[in-house]
């Protein structure tokens, strides 16, 4: 099993990087995120699962441990495969899908391209027997995404941010800051959600 890699980024895909391990060049499926925080030539890290099927055998890799456990876990939900559930990744936080879980909200799910409600609500029930939030701070530490929130992230995605960026953008607004209008504006005169 390959647990995880390091090497140098010779290449990007769409849903990809090539990495140079020990003069081999290996193809890592990757969420987005992976996609937008690296550069060609530099050293890369990866945690990975390795799947194989009859027909096929891919390595997916991401940043984050806790990434790697939740693709795992939705591998698991019946009608989820691994483009699926690296869609998931590519759009949602682990964070943000903690929350949606906890609050029950399929239509944080549905924002992913190629969920409909059924498969959102299948991924909600089984992550919600799968995954732990109790212990460590339990639901408390998993920050809660209000309304508006959720309509400042929609804004920013539309504006051009990706999920990633939009989050960060919004992390690092104060909370006195109320009105989504308010929230758009001062994420928009921030550095591009990385800043």
């Amino acid at each position: 099993m390959i647990t995880n890699i390091s090497g140098t980024l010779l290449k990007t895909g769409s849903d990809f990087v090539i990495i140079n391990v020990g003069g081999v060049g290996l193809r890592v499926y990757v969420p987005r995120m992976v996609l937008e925080d690296v550069n060609l030539g530099r050293p890369i890290h990866l945690h990975t699962h390795f799947l194989v099927r009859e027909d096929n055998m891919a390595l997916y890799g991401f940043e984050q441990e806790d990434e790697l456990t939740l693709f795992e876990v939705l591998l698991g939900v019946n009608g989820v495969g691994p483009k699926v559930a690296l869609a998931i990744l590519s759009t949602l936080s682990p964070e943000l899908l903690k929350s949606a879980i906890l609050r029950e909200e399929t239509a944080v799910l549905q924002r992913v391209p190629g969920i409909g409600k059924k498969t959102a609500e299948r991924v909600m029930f089984h992550l919600r027997d799968k995954l732990d939030f109790s212990g460590a701070g339990g639901a408390a530490a998993v920050p809660l995404i209000a309304d508006t929130d959720a309509e400042v992230i929609d804004f920013l995605t539309a504006l051009g941010f990706s999920i990633v960026e939009a989050q960060a953008a919004l992390q690092k607004l104060p909370r006195e800051i109320k009105s989504v209008e308010d929230r758009v504006q001062a994420a928009l005169n921030r550095p591009h959600g990385r800043g």
